[in-house]
């Protein structure tokens, strides 16, 4: 028998499978899950325990960002455009969004 609490998280949850390696992604507004106006600016924490990753990166998703006011010069193949796998999984659910990583380095 599954428990209620796993087949409903209070707390939004993400399990994740990226490039290969499993993470957890996850949030503490219960709000998120149910109210979509807290879905303009809200924090996401990641966390994969792998030995490159000291602590949990605390992210920061706006969905209503900008994107054309990203350098329209820059070559979209180039380094400065590629996305962390954590990423492009957060725009699977809030396409366009951008994410901060609140002064941890982005890791792939």
């Amino acid at each position: 028998q599954v428990c209620h609490g796993l087949r409903t998280p209070r707390l939004p949850v993400w399990l994740c499978s990226l490039s290969g390696r499993h993470g957890v992604l996850f949030g503490t507004d219960s709000r998120l899950l149910s109210d979509w106006k807290t879905e303009r600016v809200f924090h996401l924490y990641f966390y994969n325990g792998q030995r490159e990753q000291t602590k949990t990166a605390h992210l920061t998703i706006d969905t209503h960002s900008h994107p054309w006011e990203e350098d329209p010069c820059e070559d979209p193949s180039s380094l400065g455009k590629r996305r962390p796998p954590v990423e492009m999984a957060i725009r699977t659910k809030w396409a366009g969004a951008t994410v901060s990583w609140n002064g941890t380095d982005p890791f792939f």
